[in-house]
């Protein structure tokens, strides 16, 4: 009926209105209408390539996974990530960021975080206490090419080793240039399962322990500059129960007779990835052949060579040489003793002549009394008188009083 109809569109058109206005409360924080791309349905954000300089204030609080990559954070100051917003933040992705700091607590507050990736960050300062004084439930972290400057190195060296990532299972450090490991940076990862330390430049690893990675399952030692693996290396490789895989593809081999060990190793092993293709990149003689090929008649190696004990018989022998020499020398100065002791005591009468010879000068410089035409002659020198007394002791009569008056 026309009088009943009107009543009911005017309550269509307010629940409309009502409708409208909840949808509008429920529109995602002004971050997802600028700089950022956020799905609420797979509770992801991404904030990729908007030249931020700070992280964006008022992120959805339903996020689990966020990406802010590509951007220009410099730093990342204390409390950057609040946790009263973002309780369930799991995955962080920060690489490509340009950013050269984190700062104490700038992580501390997410206790949800799981996995963070700060790759392609030219970081020059990381603090210890990034990721709090506590323990963080870290299980997953990502640092290719963030590691170009030593103290970042051994901040993170510092990090891992107080205990603070027990929790930790997978660590790539990749594509920093490393030469050397900090020692023991490993000691306090008992859940690490995976560790990628390839494209380095790591020439040894005598100073790292894996003691202690009884999870341990793959190690990426590709693209470095190993040349060869030690007994007490491959000792702690054998003692490693979970591991399975080994990656030593791109480095450069050195062929002599100190590889054996690695060679023995690899025929038994069935750790290492790709074997097949390891192959000697020096001497030149040997370039290019495969490392499951050699065998010691191609090493020459017929006589065990053992460097350090060479190097300790070199320093005895030269011990030895200079102690002869010592005491011969020692012996010299015995049997010389009287010629040494006679032109000591001649170096010191020359001295005494010299010394009283200026004294006489400066006494007559010194008293304007005396000029030119009455300055008395020199006094004879100590040599002198000396020499006059052993004449009178050994002239006797008159000839001799008379040469001598």
């Amino acid at each position: 009926m026309p009088g009943r109809g009107a009543p009911c569109l005017g309550l269509l058109l307010l629940l409309r209105l009502l409708l409208l206005g909840c949808g509008w409360a429920q529109q995602p924080p002004d971050a997802c209408q600028t700089f950022c791309r956020c799905l609420e349905a797979a509770k992801t954000v991404k904030c990729v390539d908007g030249n931020l300089t700070a992280v964006p204030p008022d992120l959805p609080p339903y996020v689990r996974t966020l990406f802010i990559t590509g951007n220009r954070l410099a730093r990342l100051p204390a409390g950057a990530f609040p946790a009263q917003r973002l309780p369930h933040l799991s995955a962080l992705n920060l690489s490509g960021n340009h950013l050269q700091a984190v700062e104490a607590g700038a992580l501390a507050s997410l206790p949800a975080l799981r996995q963070l990736d700060l790759s392609g960050n030219p970081l020059v300062s990381l603090s210890p206490l990034a990721l709090g004084e506590g323990g963080s439930p870290l299980e997953e972290l990502a640092l290719r090419g963030a590691l170009r400057d030593q103290g970042v190195l051994l901040s993170l060296a510092a990090i891992l080793q107080s205990g603070a990532l027990r929790n930790l299972s997978r660590l790539e450090l990749a594509d920093n240039g490393l030469l050397l490991l900090p020692a023991g940076m490993f000691a306090a990862l008992p859940a690490l399962r995976h560790l990628d330390l390839s494209n380095n430049s790591l020439v040894g690893l005598r100073n790292v322990s894996f003691q202690g990675l009884g999870q341990l399952q793959s190690l990426d030692l590709s693209g470095n500059s190993l040349g060869v693996l030690r007994n007490g290396t491959l000792a702690q490789f054998r003692s490693l129960p979970a591991l399975r895989r080994v990656g030593l593809g791109r480095n450069t081999w050195v062929c002599d007779c100190a590889i054996e060990d690695l060679v023995a190793w690899l025929k038994e092993s069935d750790q290492v990835e790709g074997k097949e293709a390891l192959t000697c990149a020096y001497p030149e003689k040997m370039l290019g052949k495969a490392l499951l090929k050699l065998d010691s008649s191609d090493l020459d190696c017929s006589v065990p060579v053992d460097l350090p004990s060479q190097l300790q018989t070199s320093y005895v022998f030269l011990g030895i040489v200079l102690a002869l020499i010592g005491a011969i020398f020692l012996l010299v100065l015995y049997l010389n003793r009287k010629g040494i002791k006679k032109w000591m005591h001649n170096i010191r009468d020359a001295c005494r002549d010299h010394m009283e010879g200026y004294h006489y000068r400066y006494e007559i410089n010194a008293d304007p009394s005396f000029t030119w035409h009455n300055r008395l002659p020199a006094p004879p020198s100590w040599s002198a008188l000396k020499a006059t007394a052993k004449h009178r002791d050994r002239c006797e009569g008159p000839p001799c009083w008379k040469g001598t008056s």
